[in-house]
Formats: structure tokens, C-alpha cells, sequence
């Protein structure tokens, strides 16, 4: 199961990877992932990432009409080398690396991901801190134990197109589950449980998401 960034074209999806939609969608301080619509499913298809196609999320060759660039600027150094900081609790670690989508779901009715995890020793507020940092769709937030070994549910590979109506936009690409992506150049970038691609083509760090969706007022619809 692959993704191959296409140079300044779009992603090709190959294995037959299941794809969906999903709205992020807020409940109290929380968010949810509430299905949406259906989308077909294929062996192969190929997903828009300039941002631009009138048949998304599917690419329509918009990204020659509009002499779309996208040139990759994302480090390819592996998750753990690309940590930035690391928040203690009582029987595990929050490591985070910065790479923000914007899809809140770090923040809980009980408090924030990082607070949640140095107040681990209550088993509710334990639960509710592995809950904020897996759900994450870019993979930012990992909870470990302190011995390393990773807190979280190993995903079936899965693509999940986003959308975000409170923020009136359509947001990022959602890969769950061990899935090769696969550079413009041939090389591959570490295969992880949770990622986040951009497909408004607005990122500063193509080909994940940024939420530069936002402020581009990005929307599929």
C-alpha cells in the first residue's frame, strides 16, 4: 500500500487503500471524526494536491492548468530525531514534534493533552490524554512509556479526506495505518501510524499539512 508524491501533480494512492471522508466535528471542549459522505473505492486513484481540481478528491489535471509547484520541503528525518519537546508524567511520556494540522483534537473538556498528561497518575485523566494525542491526524503527539514503547493502537491502513466545517474549510489528508509515501524523488519518508498530507497546496511543509488550509479559506465544496 503506497502513496507516490507525483512532482507537481498529485498523489498517486496504490494497494487498494480504503478511502473515506470524515468531518471534524466539535462536542463540548472536544472534537469527533463524524462520517461523511461516500466516497468510490478503487485499486488506484490518484488524489488532487494543488487544490484545484472541480472533482475533489480526485485530481482532474487542474495542476497544469494552473502551473501548480510542489516542491517537498518536509525533512524526511524519522519521528524521533525531529522531536521538539517532551512532556513528563507519572507513567508515560507526551513526545511532540510541532507538526500541527489544527484539528483541536488535543484539547479535552477535561483540559489539554499536555496538562492531562502530567496529571496521568488519574486513570480518567490517563485515558483522556491517550485519547487527545491519538487522535491527532498528523502524527504531532505520541504518548510513550517511559521505557519507549508506544501507547497506542496500531491503525489498518486507511485515507481520510477531512473536512472542517467550524472552521469553514475543507482541511488535510488523513493516512492511518502503515502506508508507504513514497517522494517525487524516489526516496520514502518514515511509514508511520497517523500522517497528515496537504491537498490545499498551500503548506510550508509539502507534502504534510500545515493548516495553511485556513488561512487560504481552503474549501472542496
Amino acid at each position: 500500500m503506497r502513496i507516490k508524491i507525483i512532482k507537481d501533480g498529485p498523489y498517486h494512492v496504490s494497494g487498494g487503500i480504503p478511502l473515506k471522508e470524515m468531518v471534524i466535528t466539535k462536542k463540548g471542549k472536544n472534537h469527533e471524526y463524524i462520517e461523511g459522505q461516500k466516497l468510490p473505492q478503487n485499486d488506484e486513484y490518484f488524489l488532487c494536491r494543488c487544490g484545484h481540481s472541480d472533482n475533489t478528491p480526485f485530481c482532474d489535471g487542474a495542476h497544469v492548468k494552473i502551473g501548480f509547484k510542489g516542491k517537498e520541503t518536509a525533512s524526511k528525518a524519522p519521528y524521533m530525531k525531529r522531536v521538539q519537546d517532551v512532556t513528563k508524567g507519572s507513567t508515560m511520556l507526551l513526545l511532540d514534534d510541532n507538526r500541527c494540522c489544527y484539528a483541536r483534537f488535543c484539547h479535552r473538556d477535561a483540559g489539554s493533552v499536555w496538562a492531562l498528561t502530567e496529571q496521568d497518575n488519574d486513570p480518567q485523566k490517563r485515558s483522556e490524554a491517550i485519547k487527545a494525542a491519538t487522535e491527532c491526524p498528523a502524527g504531532r503527539l505520541v504518548q510513550v512509556t517511559p521505557e519507549g514503547d508506544l501507547i497506542e493502537e496500531e491503525y489498518e491502513p486507511e485515507i481520510i479526506i477531512l473536512q472542517d466545517p467550524e472552521q469553514g474549510t475543507s482541511a488535510g489528508i488523513f493516512v492511518k495505518g502503515p502506508v508507504v509515501i513514497e517522494s517525487a524523488d524516489g526516496t520514502e519518508y518514515e511509514v508511520r501510524n497517523r500522517v497528515a498530507l496537504c491537498r490545499c497546496g498551500q503548506s510550508g511543509n509539502l507534502p504534510f499539512c500545515d493548516a495553511s488550509h485556513i488561512n487560504a479559506g481552503y474549501t472542496d465544496r
